[in-house]
């Protein structure tokens, strides 16, 4: 008994300990993202700090004060709905890219004076970044926190489609605030750039397809599928003809994406005259494919 919990606790201590590696790494390749190609080419910066800077102009007040009291109710909503670990862990976040977004100022390092270049690439490896801290349940505070209570409240929405959208509203107002059209046109496009790559890293890519197949040889169909290279389940749905009046089985199969010519040509060698379907599927759950307990 005590060795089987000496085990559970051995690998809660290394799961603890990936996690927050995990969130070192990501700041770490968060801050060379901002402070290499986004800072030196002006390019904006959503969230907390975008409202601070607007603030700023009518107030005077510090910009680095203003995202602190900011961040503090925020951070206070955070701990009362998704609890002390949540927290915690988002307050590493927070101080590992502030940190490395410093450190690396130092450095003095431009890697382009190409604003798109900076949008593009700058966008990539920030939003990789990002992208492993909210991969392990972490953020770095401001919008985010906002972005992951709608998102349990609206799980439809990606992740970075929320941050996408909030950013946008707040860099449009910067611009006609601070009458910084260009640089908030440019801000625009890293951001969509970053919210494409967060959604990457946290759901993947989209590489699933749906098959349906209506044929008089469906009885070998399934078995080839299931039982042959493919080792693929099929459902058999009960279907009719609307102009025929025909009962027909319809097999409905998830597959791989590049399953699919491999799917096309067993239908072909068994029955030419099948009718075949071949649709996208996106979030697709369940035994070889995505763990739906692990879906964030």
């Amino acid at each position: 008994m005590d060795s089987i919990k000496h085990k559970l606790e051995k690998k809660r201590a290394l799961r603890l300990l990936g996690k927050y590696l995990t969130i070192v790494v990501g700041a770490m390749i968060y801050a060379i993202g901002f402070q290499f190609f986004m800072y030196p080419n002006a390019i904006v910066s959503g969230g907390v700090v975008g409202i601070a800077m607007i603030i700023n102009v009518f107030t005077n007040l510090p910009v680095g004060m203003l995202t602190v009291a900011m961040n503090i109710p925020l951070f206070a909503v955070a701990w009362k709905h998704f609890g002390l670990d949540f927290l915690i862990s988002s307050l590493v976040g927070v101080a590992l890219s502030s940190v490395f977004v410093d450190l690396l100022s130092l450095a003095g390092i431009v890697a382009t004076d190409d604003p798109m270049l900076a949008c593009i690439i700058g966008g990539v490896i920030k939003g990789a970044g990002l992208g492993m801290i909210y991969y392990v349940g972490a953020t770095t505070g401001g919008v985010d926190i906002v972005a992951k209570f709608l998102r349990r409240r609206h799980s439809h929405i990606n992740f970075g489609t929320i941050i996408l959208l909030m950013d946008v509203v707040i860099v449009v107002a910067y611009a006609f605030v601070l009458k910084r059209y260009e640089s908030a046109m440019y801000s625009l496009v890293a951001m969509f750039v970053v919210s494409k790559i967060i959604d990457l890293v946290l759901y993947g890519i989209d590489n699933s397809s749906v098959c349906y197949i209506i044929s008089e040889h469906s009885d070998e169909i399934v078995h080839e599928i299931i039982s042959g290279r493919l080792h693929r389940g099929v459902t058999i749905l009960n279907g009719q003809g609307a102009y025929s009046g025909r009962e027909e089985k319809v097999l409905m199969c998830v597959i791989k994406r590049h399953q699919i010519s491999e799917v096309r040509n067993l239908v072909r060698s068994i029955d030419m005259r099948s009718f075949f379907i071949v649709t996208d599927a996106k979030d697709v759950f369940g035994n070889g494919f995505e763990n739906i307990s692990e879906v964030r």
